[in-house]
């Protein structure tokens, strides 16, 4: 068990965490029969294709790459760089408020993530709220490395100048949550926005907001 520090620089994943992806937004609409709808993100761009992506390959080679193996499939792939955006469900709940908070109160925001170095300007563009990670932010498509290795945890804390152990780190996966306490960082798996303001090194600098605020006169 790692002790929490009292301040700690909180390090947030994005997808599943901040905004919700899910290939299924796109293509429930698009391919309306279950049976082949799976098939084609089981076996035509399954997530092993999208991790891809998020290490670092190009869209379009991969789009090009996948049409030529699978040829009756061309629509949908073209469809999967085409309308991409389609894919972004939101931002997850409560998460755009605690964001706001926590940025309010002078909390350090950092990020990893997973997430194709072409398509996450896309989302930046979406979702104006990751701008507070403008400078702050190791997008694993940008690196050539994604979660869990850790040699993509070591690059975000050299870059950063973090110290792991003064560190909070928040992901949905729990492969990358186990990395992260590996590496002597206090990491808490993701369960929804209202359990992290719960968490201490959460409630911490929401109740120091809070308290800031002047009673109005």
């Amino acid at each position: 068990m790692h002790v929490l520090p009292v301040a700690p620089a909180l390090i947030f994943d994005v997808g599943g965490v901040i905004l919700d992806w899910n290939p299924h937004y796109l293509f429930d609409e698009l391919i309306a029969d279950p049976v082949k709808r799976t098939q084609f993100l089981t076996e035509v761009c399954p997530p092993a294709w999208n991790a891809e992506l998020d290490r670092g390959q190009r869209l379009e080679t991969a789009v090009a790459e996948r049409c030529r193996q699978y040829p009756d499939w061309a629509r949908y792939i073209h469809a999967y760089q085409q309308h991409w955006v389609k894919m972004l469900g939101g931002m997850l709940p409560g998460m755009h408020q605690l964001l706001g908070e926590l940025a309010d109160s002078g909390a350090r925001l950092y990020g990893l993530t997973n997430w194709s170095a072409e398509t996450f300007p896309i989302a930046r563009a979406a979702f104006p709220i990751l701008d507070l990670f403008a400078n702050t932010i190791v997008i694993s498509g940008e690196v050539g490395l994604t979660k869990p290795d850790p040699a993509i945890f070591h690059l975000a804390l050299a870059r950063f100048g973090l110290d792991p152990a003064e560190c909070l780190f928040i992901d949905d996966n729990p492969a990358n949550v186990s990395t992260a306490r590996h590496l002597g960082m206090p990491a808490v798996l993701f369960a929804g926005a209202q359990a992290l303001c719960e968490h201490p090194g959460i409630a911490r600098y929401l109740v120091t907001s809070a308290a800031s605020v002047s009673p109005a006169s």
